[in-house]
């Protein structure tokens, strides 16, 4: 169901141009800019307290910006394409008394949908993401994980073109997070830009196209995922009781560094735990007919990019430590 197909889909959903909030002498956002490509999954990254949900107030016009502009689908502000907008806040909550497709169908008619559509979207919605069994039942009788999918659901009944969650994942167990993920794809399938705040980067890695990591207020990176991981080098790590001497040598290592040292005893060789830092564009298996060359027995050999977590740890320092990582 498409109900936005009258408006132009050319419309950039967002630009954020130098935009800055102060709190008295408190700066809470510094100087931010960035902008979201139509049809994407962006994520919004950072620890707690580094901007992300005071920039999406700001987006929204909940609140204003002490300097900078911001342009949502197009308009100077939100407020004019609000009916186009889908927003999950971070603090959540429902009306414990309505049913459940009663609640979705309430926030789809305040986005301008019929009572009658906005009824047969909110059991369309309920069934396809496996809560049609409550349909009917009271919000108060859902566990958090299924009320906080009802509420998302209702964020998105009346079809955004571009939708704003902060912390959709906040506070759900992993298989309502599976649930949580597969929505987000679903509206990215369909061309729905998707805006979504976290500190949990794993999240982030497995959905986004393009990320911005605040710290501090102020933005750090902003680019693809594996731009961001470009950020630290390739590793390579490999097991042996041989002397690894040869292959500092190489051009294609950065550096190398004891992982740990297993003593095999008196009857067994001591096998050490190596991980090697490689340029990058090296593809490992050079590395690996590097010690089969130089006579270097291997126990064990294996390749792994840096996680979003590691470039995350690298570029935010000891803030990093502030953030929940599961």
């Amino acid at each position: 169901m498409t109900m936005n197909n009258q408006h132009l889909a050319n419309d950039a959903p967002l630009e954020v141009q130098g935009v800055t909030k102060l709190f008295g002498d408190f700066r809470a956002v510094d100087d931010v800019s960035f902008s979201l490509p139509a049809g994407a999954i962006y994520g919004f990254l950072g620890p707690n307290g580094a901007g992300k949900t005071t920039t999406i107030r700001m987006i929204l016009e909940i609140i204003k910006p002490t300097s900078g502009s911001i342009s949502v689908l197009g308009h100077s502000s939100a407020l004019a394409v609000r009916q186009r907008i889908g927003y999950l806040p971070e603090e959540k909550g429902l009306y414990k008394k309505m049913k459940c497709w009663a609640v979705i169908a309430y926030f789809a008619t305040l986005k301008g949908l019929s009572r009658k559509a906005a009824k047969q979207r909110a059991f369309e919605l309920l069934e396809r993401y496996g809560l049609k069994d409550f349909a009917t039942k009271p919000t108060e009788a859902l566990s958090k994980g299924m009320g906080q999918k009802v509420q998302m659901l209702a964020s998105i009944a009346h079809d955004p073109e571009f939708v704003i969650l902060d912390e959709p994942f906040s506070g759900l167990d992993p298989v309502n997070q599976q649930v949580m993920e597969e929505i987000i794809r679903d509206m990215a399938k369909r061309n729905r830009t998707v805006l979504f705040s976290t500190h949990v980067m794993q999240h982030a890695e497995r959905l986004c196209d393009r990320i911005l990591l605040l710290a501090k207020g102020r933005k750090i990176f902003d680019g693809t995922v594996a731009e961001a991981k470009r950020i630290i080098p390739r590793r390579v790590r490999i097991e042996t009781e041989d002397d690894i001497t040869p292959l500092r040598e190489l051009k294609e290592v950065v550096s190398i560094r004891p992982v740990d040292t297993i003593s095999g005893g008196i009857t067994a060789p001591t096998v050490a735990h190596w991980e090697l830092e490689v340029r990058e564009n090296t593809d490992p298996q050079a590395i690996l007919q590097s010690c089969f060359a130089r006579g270097i027995r291997l126990h064990s050999f294996n390749q792994s990019d840096p996680t979003l977590h590691e470039v995350f740890m690298r570029l935010v320092g000891p803030d990093a430590k502030e953030a929940a990582f599961r």
